[in-house]
């Protein structure tokens, strides 16, 4: 799933290439991706024909663009989802699900929602150019100028859930997913699974310094590319992926000590850490051996 640095890479590219465009037509070309608008795909395209598009906001993985009556364009990529900006006589792409035609864009061009798996989606937000309500309950991330440092250390430090947990909690900060969780804690030399009680707070500052440096790199690198799901906005991949040290590198030497990279299951994910580097929390390994030394049915 796309997490900040690809949603933040897609919003610099909308703000560059539809900001000041009036929505001319809009095609609804498979109702699932408008499947939380509450008019239906005919209300929405209703909603969004002749309207201009002011800007392109962020909160997390969300991406919003606000229109001239106050409403909002309200996106989400979920795991495959692409906003792509482009020329009128573009052919279709295959997974094209929403057709916005601009008039006033850069170079002419329209936006297209793409989603080959569905998850995502867009829905106009009643009110909602400067916040949609939506989104209201979803925390700031690390690299917004008023994300509260002090709020965020003590609150990690209140709850006994292990840290990567806490890290992918959107109502406790945004933005970070799966690959930039691992890459910050390998940074920091933390296991996942340390509770964040366990944690002092110089340990917690860094860890959050080390979570803004790997999503920084990645936004100069254009975001992370596995695959050919996650693009910008003109079709471009990521190129971070080459430069991650824990994540996706299973059995590969860990570039800090040469151990190698162990995967685990998590949240019907994978988590990959260092075993040497960050070692497995006592409490984590004493459950393990009892686990082995307990008799089957």
């Amino acid at each position: 799933m796309p997490e900040l640095p690809e949603v933040e890479t897609v919003r610099v590219g909308l703000e560059r290439h539809v900001t000041g465009a009036i929505v001319r037509s809009v095609e609804v070309l498979h109702p699932r991706p408008v499947r939380r608008d509450p008019r239906g795909p005919d209300g929405f395209a209703a909603a969004l024909i002749g309207r201009t598009l002011l800007a392109a906001r962020r909160r997390g993985k969300y991406l919003w663009v606000p229109l001239d009556d106050g409403n909002a364009l309200l996106a989400h990529l979920g795991m495959s989802g692409q906003m792509l900006v482009q020329p009128p006589a573009a052919a279709p792409e295959r997974h094209l699900r929403v057709r916005l035609r601009l008039d006033g864009a850069a170079e002419g061009r329209n936006l297209h929602f793409v989603d080959q798996r569905m998850f995502g989606g867009l829905l106009v937000s009643e009110g909602g150019a400067e916040l949609p309500p939506e989104i209201a309950h979803i925390a700031r991330d690390p690299l917004d100028p008023q994300f509260d440092d002090d709020a965020f250390v003590a609150a990690v430090r209140r709850r006994v859930s292990g840290i990567k947990r806490q890290l992918l909690n959107q109502n406790l900060v945004s933005g970070v997913g799966n690959i930039y969780a691992d890459e910050a804690l390998w940074r920091a030399g933390l296991h996942g699974e340390r509770p964040g009680k366990r944690l002092n707070r110089a340990q917690v500052v860094e860890l959050l310094t080390h979570v803004r440096a790997v999503m920084t790199d990645a936004l100069a690198q254009g975001g992370t590319s596995f695959d050919a799901l996650y693009v910008n906005v003109n079709g471009e991949s990521g190129y971070f992926d080459r430069s991650l040290s824990a994540y996706g590198r299973e059995g590969e030497p860990c570039p800090r000590c040469a151990s190698p990279i162990r995967r685990v299951a998590f949240m019907n994910r994978s988590s990959y850490f260092c075993p040497s580097c960050q070692p497995v929390p006592r409490s984590r390994r004493s459950a393990a051996r009892s686990a082995a030394a307990r008799p089957p049915d």
